[in-house]
């Protein structure tokens, strides 16, 4: 039977990070089913004390250590909240921070939650958002010569979420636009992509996944058909072989492979850490 285990991830930001970390971990054991809870903006005393009593009514109703993982950049409040709980606490600050200082020879700003301030970053990120959005499935073919990079392929063969992903963790400007029957019966690109042939990039799937897929949107249509998706998948692949574009099966990969083989692939430069 598998084990269940409350995780909590504490922070005096987002938590963003802390998540991101933690869960990196937590894929590593099998077999344990998580119960993850995420406490942010931990900046105050009462903040703190919710916490703290939160992450102690998991032990008694649970009979077991919860697992927490810190990111609280004040010193203080991070002992109060170790000392106070019965926990495993896995302090991400403690751990990196304090051996990055004696190497630098500086000490670090122990300011809270940095990494999501508003800035430069944050901005570029909001843009290449709305870049995305704007330029989603064809909506629109302004300012495409813009993008960075532009996602083309078949209908739900997953341009959107990757296009989505480039802006939010990369800040790249990613668009993306559909093939359709009337390219394949013109075996060209559309014109608005002609001139645009070194910013493409080709996302194509398996016809199984895709009609899959397509069933949950329009169940039992032409559209969806197995035999239909077949034959899109084989038009677009022969169009962006004889166009030199490259093309990137998305069916067994995530997201985030997919998004981190586009960036080495196409030479884009991320401009978010």
């Amino acid at each position: 039977m598998e084990s269940r285990r409350s995780v909590f991830f504490v922070s005096d930001g987002t938590g963003i990070t802390v998540e991101i970390l933690g869960n990196s971990l937590l894929t590593q054991f099998e077999g344990t089913l998580f119960r993850r809870i995420t406490l942010p903006f931990i900046h105050n005393r009462k903040a703190l004390q919710h916490a703290i009593d939160q992450i102690n009514r998991a032990v008694k109703e649970e009979q077991q250590k919860p697992i927490v993982f810190l990111s609280i950049i004040n010193d203080e409040m991070n002992r109060e909240l170790c000392e106070k709980t019965h926990a495993l606490t896995l302090d991400f600050f403690q751990a990196f921070i304090s051996p990055l200082e004696q190497e630098l020879g500086v000490k670090s700003t122990h300011a809270a939650g940095r990494s999501h301030s508003v800035n430069y970053d944050y901005f570029r990120r909001m843009e290449a958002i709305n870049f995305a959005q704007m330029h989603d499935d064809g909506a629109a073919t302004r300012d495409l010569s813009h993008a960075e990079v532009i996602l083309i392929g078949v209908s739900r063969c997953g341009k959107t979420p990757t296009s989505l992903y480039l802006a939010l963790q990369f800040g790249i400007r990613a668009a993306n636009f559909p093939l359709t029957p009337d390219d394949f019966a013109d075996h060209k690109l559309p014109d608005s992509l002609q001139s645009l042939r070194h910013k493409l990039f080709g996302l194509t799937i398996d016809p199984k996944r895709l009609s899959q897929i397509r069933q949950e949107r329009r169940a039992d249509s032409h559209y969806a058909s197995l035999e239909n998706c077949r034959q899109e998948i084989r038009n677009a692949e022969t169009l962006m072989e004889q166009e030199k574009i490259p093309i990137l099966d998305t069916t067994a990969k995530s997201i985030e492979e997919i998004a981190t083989t586009i960036i080495h692939e196409a030479k884009l430069s991320r401009h978010l850490y």
